[in-house]
């Protein structure tokens, strides 16, 4: 009976031991990432404001200003020296086709993003910007882009390059079912693999 005991023991402390394992992966794999979710002009009138008295810091920290459609997020890519600034311009849920043979799968809709992008960095910007964004809806569920062109505006190239100075405007898209309600959307720099990820409330 001793012997049984012993075995049951081991055999709940291994499986504990796998369930923090397991909870130490799924928390690990984001781990690197920083969420950049502050506007650049709040950003830089929060410093301004700094150097006077207090009351602006009250003021700053009673409604904290987290980015929405309009907002640009000053970004850091993997290698030194690249950066963007990143602002999402406009959004069209249920975005319409631009082409009369392409449209969203039956149950799915559309949601077209604005985004622009302007090179900060001291190095040309060259990257396919449909790999960086990622739209998230309000059940945790992610989406990636999809190659569509649709009537809001032309849509973001997938191969674009920019010297330091230079800006590019364009859509990217988004399938998503019709039920879901679009939460947020993501953009990093380097396909996305960078540190630091843009977030914007929608």
């Amino acid at each position: 009976m001793f012997h049984h005991t012993r075995i049951r023991l081991a055999a709940t402390a291994a499986a504990a031991v796998a369930a923090i394992g397991l909870t130490a992966c799924g928390t690990g794999s984001g781990s690197g990432d920083e969420i950049v979710d502050k506007p650049k002009a709040n950003a830089s009138a929060k410093a301004d404001s700094g150097k006077e008295k207090e009351p602006a810091a009250e003021k700053s920290s009673a409604a904290p200003d987290v980015a929405k459609v309009g907002d640009t997020l000053a970004l850091k890519g993997m290698e030194s020296g690249s950066g963007l600034d990143v602002t999402v311009v406009k959004v069209v849920d249920n975005a319409k086709s631009g082409d009369e043979f392409f449209a969203p799968e039956d149950g799915n809709r559309w949601i077209g993003v604005q985004f622009q992008l302007v090179n900060t960095g001291t190095k040309v910007y060259s990257d396919a910007p449909d790999n960086s964004a990622k739209m998230t809806d309000d059940q945790g569920q992610q989406f990636g882009t999809t190659l569509a062109e649709i009537s809001a505006g032309p849509s973001m190239s997938s191969d674009v390059r920019l010297k330091p100075g230079a800006k590019a405007l364009g859509w990217v898209v988004f399938e998503v079912p019709k039920a879901s309600k679009a939460a947020t959307v993501t953009f990093a720099m380097d396909s996305g693999f960078a540190q630091q990820v843009g977030e914007w409330k929608l």
